[in-house]
């Protein structure tokens, strides 16, 4: 029996989409390799109570909340991250969102090196406050071309906002050991 446009769907077998090129392990690869970098002994002391002895502003999370909030973070990010690298390559504003997702990268991997390694709030404060800047854009661009992709960058968007509140307001009252320079006390 040949098929017939009204049976055509029941003997032609479901087209297949093409396995993206992009998998898991090179998210994982991507995420290890960011915690790696900002671990490295040379720019972590390890004193995990430098935050707990600085002065922060009203509001801010004690210091063992960073760590659950970027590994739920960093997740979300390389889910969002991998479905955008999927999409085709000359998708509208997909260089552009993954450029922004590589510096945010970056900035995520020099941050410990800066703040905690270089016991500068100053460099921190500026970190932070970029992040936030290229998660901005990265979740403008990621908007356009893939929504629920989008919504996986959401968490680290909010939590930057809330993040340079802090920063910026612990650069100002604190003492920054690599620029040599300290608050003035009225």
């Amino acid at each position: 029996m040949a098929a017939t446009p009204s049976t055509a769907s029941l003997t032609t077998p479901n087209r297949v989409p093409p396995a993206p090129r992009w998998r898991w392990w090179h998210a994982a690869a991507v995420g290890v390799a960011a915690n790696a970098i900002g671990s490295l002994p040379a720019g972590y002391r390890g004193d995990t109570s430098y935050f707990d002895r600085l002065n922060t502003p009203p509001g801010s999370p004690p210091g063992w909340l960073f760590a659950p909030v970027w590994a739920f973070n960093n997740a979300a990010t390389l889910w969002s991250n991998l479905r955008v690298a999927n999409l085709a390559p000359d998708t509208p504003d997909r260089r552009k969102a993954l450029a922004y997702e590589g510096i945010s990268w970056a900035l995520f991997a020099s941050f410990s090196g800066l703040y905690f390694g270089l016991r500068s709030p100053v460099l921190g404060a500026a970190v932070t406050v970029a992040s936030l800047g290229a998660t901005s854009a990265s979740v403008a661009a990621t908007s356009r071309i893939d929504p629920k992709a989008a919504w996986g960058l959401a968490p680290r968007l909010a939590w930057l906002g809330y993040a340079s509140y802090v920063a910026v307001a612990s650069a100002l009252t604190n003492r920054d050991e690599f620029f040599q320079w300290a608050p003035r006390h009225r």
